[in-house]
């Protein structure tokens, strides 16, 4: 079997600094796509559907700031966390990158080393939450992640191993999209199964759930997301 390295993708208008990042970040088991402008950016982020964007603010023709702007606006690339690379150290720079929905911001000149660290935190990131704790209520649904067992309204639902997994993955990311990608590579570790095999299960398991499948809400092209507290 073979697992698929997360897709990184670098978006900056100098040729070394993408090449020092793909570099260092193939390194670290990524793959990267690269970008050297904003409309392609968006191209390739609605296209290749990365896992993490390293975007830099000062770009030709439209400023990294309009880029995250767009790509927060669109129901296929909101759910992609965004690192902000940039030379500005001001902190209004800061503050307008994290009212847009950056993740986090690192400023030129960085060190790679610190850059992948953070990358690592934020995919990390992606999969914990409340569902990482040892019981996990969300109105008529609970969930015992340690007895590996599951309650609508107080009935026991019988789940298969991928289904229980399946479910505590989207509750532990409760309000964020989990791509069809994301589900495989967290579930099956697996580049042989194809997307569809996760609608197939997400199908059956919201059957099993009754009223409470109706939580786990579709994202057309994207994904799934578990409902918002």
């Amino acid at each position: 079997m073979t697992t698929r390295a997360p897709l990184i993708l670098v978006v900056d208008d100098e040729v070394d600094i993408l090449t020092l990042l793909e570099y260092n970040l193939e390194k670290s088991g990524f793959r990267v796509i690269k970008a050297k402008d904003g409309p392609e950016a968006i191209e390739l982020a609605t296209r290749r559907r990365p896992e993490l964007i390293v975007l830099d603010i000062m770009l030709p023709d439209m400023e990294g700031t309009e880029v995250l702007k767009r790509l927060k606006q669109s129901d296929q690339t909101r759910h992609i966390p965004v690192i902000m690379l940039t030379a500005k150290g001001e902190e209004v720079d800061r503050i307008v990158g994290f009212e847009l929905g950056a993740e986090d911001y690192i400023t030129k000149p960085f060190s790679p080393r610190e850059l992948i660290l953070r990358i690592k935190t934020i995919l990390k990131r992606l999969f914990a939450g409340p569902a990482d704790t040892a019981i996990f209520s969300h109105r008529e649904l609970t969930i015992d992640r340690d007895r590996r067992k599951v309650w609508v309204n107080n009935r026991e639902v019988v789940l298969t191993h991928t289904e229980f997994e399946l479910l505590t993955a989207l509750a532990g990311a409760r309000g964020r999209v989990l791509t069809r990608d994301m589900l495989l590579e967290r579930i099956w570790q697996n580049s042989y199964v194809t997307p569809r095999t996760v609608d197939t299960h997400i199908r059956r398991l919201r059957a099993k759930l009754g009223n409470a499948g109706s939580y786990i809400e579709t994202v057309r092209g994207v994904g799934y997301r578990f409902e918002a507290q």
